[in-house]
């Protein structure tokens, strides 16, 4: 049985459609770094032996090298046919490794033998990087969610899908809430790599053509920076404000955030004394050692709303229109966000 090679359009769309089990050929750390969502790891070659096999070509060149891949992945093809045959017992599969080339292709063969259906991308996972770029690259109708801070508008973004809008949670992919406190109980971010992977993965099922709702951002979310692409549109692209009530907010965070250790919150709060100002910040740590949190709440909201103002100045919107939302209303607050979506 063949294995067939396909360009990165018709490899997405296939697995897009099919949602065959897709098998990324490289070594762990490579993956790791970034990978197609939804790949699994089965690596032809462990880092160790990735390294040495590099060396070899480089020393003796490529037919040493080959010898010398068998001579260390040889004794592991059982192994590598009883996980494929786990993560794909359809026997359908599509594979991909850095270029193309030799990792996947052997991981082809070796599959084949066992009869398997393989489908391999052209150009690999190079070619799909590329196909990343030029996805977050693409000028698109976004329409910026601003509101500050505890307003809830990564919710607001959900509630939006639910009727139906085009939205991208950039906090959701980054898994990180984008301020100091923004890790916490979170799942450990991705790196940069497979965070632009992610964006770029959902960007390619939203029309360009429609509006796409994302949350107004600073530059880096956690250890994650937004594409300077999408960022530069961010800052240019109309704005639509929500005003929940200061009450609102302190309670929403008072949920989100009071489930922590005071400990944890005096860390992270003295995070950002220098810019929140030596003094406030004293305030702020007192009020969690005298286990006062709403006061807490309200000292860091005020430090918050000042850098939501200033960071406000700093953009350039097209236009802008602001709504005033209720939670006890929500579902009146989201039909009067969408409604006011025409006016930008």
């Amino acid at each position: 049985m063949q294995s067939r090679t396909v360009s990165i359009e018709d490899f997405i769309e296939l697995y897009k459609s099919k949602r065959y089990p897709l098998l990324d050929a490289r070594s762990t750390s490579e993956y790791n770094r970034g990978h197609i969502p939804g790949a699994q790891s089965l690596p032809l070659l462990d880092d160790e032996a990735r390294k040495i096999i590099g060396t070899v070509y480089k020393q003796q060149g490529r037919e040493a090298a080959v010898l010398k891949g068998f001579e260390l992945i040889g004794p592991e093809f059982h192994q590598k046919i009883i996980r494929a045959s786990e993560l794909a017992p359809e026997k359908n599969v599509m594979i991909y490794c850095w270029r193309g080339g030799m990792r996947s292709n052997i991981l082809a063969w070796l599959l084949q033998m066992a009869g398997f259906k393989v489908t391999l991308l052209k150009g690999g996972y190079k070619t799909f990087r590329h196909w990343v770029i030029d996805q977050y690259s693409q000028q698109r109708n976004y329409i910026v969610l601003g509101g500050r801070t505890g307003s809830g508008k990564t919710e607001m973004l959900h509630l939006l899908a639910q009727e139906g809008e085009q939205i991208i949670d950039l906090e959701g992919i980054a898994h990180h809430k984008g301020s100091a406190f923004g890790a916490l109980g979170q799942e450990p971010q991705f790196m940069q790599e497979h965070f632009e992977n992610h964006i770029s993965w959902i960007l390619s099922d939203t029309s360009s053509t429609e509006p796409i709702w994302i949350e107004n951002e600073s530059r880096h979310i956690g250890r994650n920076q937004i594409p300077p692409m999408i960022f530069e549109q961010i800052r240019t692209a109309s704005k639509l404000t929500v005003n929940v009530s200061l009450e609102t907010r302190t309670n929403r965070i008072l949920q989100e955030y009071g489930i922590f250790d005071a400990d944890i919150l005096i860390e992270k709060t003295q995070d950002v004394s220098r810019r929140m100002g030596p003094q406030h910040a004293k305030e702020a740590v007192q009020y969690l050692t005298d286990g006062d949190i709403r006061s807490w709440v309200l000292k860091m909201l005020e430090y918050y709303d000042k850098t939501y103002q200033h960071s406000g100045m700093s953009q350039e919107n097209k236009k802008e229109a602001e709504v005033e939302f209720s939670w006890e209303e929500k579902g009146v607050g989201i039909r009067k966000m969408i409604n006011k979506k025409k006016e930008l």
